[in-house]
């Protein structure tokens, strides 16, 4: 968390507009973005090398599965959520409970989500 106590926000999305509009939300919602990604290599990289406290991932990345970066950020103790349009059928273990948004969703269903993690 920031000195203004905002938590920071991991994006990893890979549409343009979709990032944009999160970006916009999380900041109505009073969170800072802490790095925006479209690409798993620099999710990866983002995930294990810069300070947030959170991370909003982005299913399928240009075809690529984001999971790998889910695991970095457990690893480091943070919470995660997904986000898709494919529905909770596209989770795996050891990701079936993960909090997941499905696309599109409003700024109130992301509110509650980032509400309801433990952190």
């Amino acid at each position: 968390m920031t000195a203004r106590g905002k938590r920071r926000v991991l994006v990893v999305e890979d549409e343009a507009l979709m990032a944009m509009l999160l970006e916009d939300m999380l900041q109505e919602l009073g969170y800072e973005v802490a790095a925006s990604t479209g690409q798993l290599d620099h999710a990866l990289q983002l995930a294990r090398t810069t300070a947030f406290d959170l991370a909003l991932l982005d299913i399928n990345l240009n075809g690529e599965r984001s999971f790998p970066v889910a695991d970095v950020v457990r690893r480091r103790g943070l919470p995660v959520v997904f986000a898709t349009g494919y529905g909770k059928g596209i989770l795996v273990p050891p990701h079936l409970g993960t909090p997941l948004l499905q696309k599109p969703f409003s700024l109130e269903e992301l509110r509650s989500t980032l509400l309801g993690l433990d952190m």
